[in-house]
C-alpha cells in the first residue's frame, strides 16, 4: 500500500542508491575499459545483472550477514584482489581495444571481476537500503533495482571517459583501493573487538 511512510522510505533509498552507488560504477567501468566496444555493453549488462541478484540475495538475508564477523574483512580482501588485477591490466595496457577483437577471455574476465567487486562492496549499500526500506518490501526492492539501474548507467559513462583520458582509471583505481582499505579496517576492528 502506498502510504506516506512508504514514500519517505522510498525517498530515503534512492538518496542512499545515489550516495554509494559510485563506487561500483567505478569499479564497473574500470573492469570494461579494456573491451572493445561492442563487448562493453554485454559486459556491464551480465555484471549489473549478476549484482541485482547479489543485491537481492544480500537484501534477503541483510539481519543474518549483520552477525557474521569477518564478512567486512573478507569483502576487502576480495576487492583488494580486483583491485590487483585492475592495476595488472592498467600497466600493461596502452589503449582500450578500438576494433572487435578481444584478447581470448576477456569478457569473461571483465563480468568475473564485476561480480567480484559488487560482492564484496555491495554489503553496506544493502544494509543501508533494508534499513531505510523498514517493513515496506516493495520499497526494497526498487530500491535495489534503482540502485542497479544507476550503476549501470554510470558505469557506461566512466567507460567512455576512461577511453579518452586514461589518467582517470589510474584514480579510479585508487578509489577502489581507498574502498577495500576501508572494508579490511572495519572488517579487521569488527574481529579485534570480538577477540578482544
Amino acid at each position: 500500500m502506498l502510504t506516506l511512510s512508504a514514500l519517505a522510505s522510498l525517498l530515503q533509498v534512492i538518496l542512499i542508491d545515489l550516495t554509494l552507488a559510485g563506487d561500483n560504477a567505478v569499479v564497473i567501468g574500470l573492469a570494461v575499459r579494456g573491451l572493445p566496444h561492442p563487448l562493453r555493453g554485454r559486459a556491464i549488462l551480465a555484471g549489473v545483472a549478476a549484482a541485482a541478484l547479489i543485491r537481492v540475495g544480500l537484501a534477503i538475508v541483510a539481519v543474518q550477514l549483520l552477525a557474521i564477523i569477518g564478512l567486512t574483512l573478507a569483502g576487502g580482501i576480495l576487492l583488494l584482489w580486483v583491485c590487483w588485477r585492475m592495476f595488472r591490466e592498467l600497466r600493461h595496457q596502452e589503449a582500450p581495444v578500438a576494433s572487435g577483437e578481444a584478447p581470448p577471455g576477456a569478457l569473461r574476465a571483465a563480468i568475473v571481476r564485476i561480480i567480484v567487486a559488487d560482492l564484496s562492496m555491495s554489503l553496506d549499500n544493502v544494509l543501508a537500503v533494508a534499513g531505510a526500506a523498514g517493513e515496506h518490501i516493495w520499497v526494497l526492492i526498487s530500491g535495489l533495482a534503482v540502485s542497479v539501474l544507476m550503476m549501470a548507467v554510470a558505469a557506461s559513462f566512466i567507460a567512455r571517459l576512461l577511453e579518452r583520458f586514461r589518467w582517470i582509471a589510474w584514480v579510479g583505481l585508487l578509489i577502489v583501493l581507498a574502498v577495500a582499505i576501508e572494508l579490511i579496517v572495519k572488517g579487521g576492528g569488527e574481529i579485534w573487538h570480538v577477540v578482544a
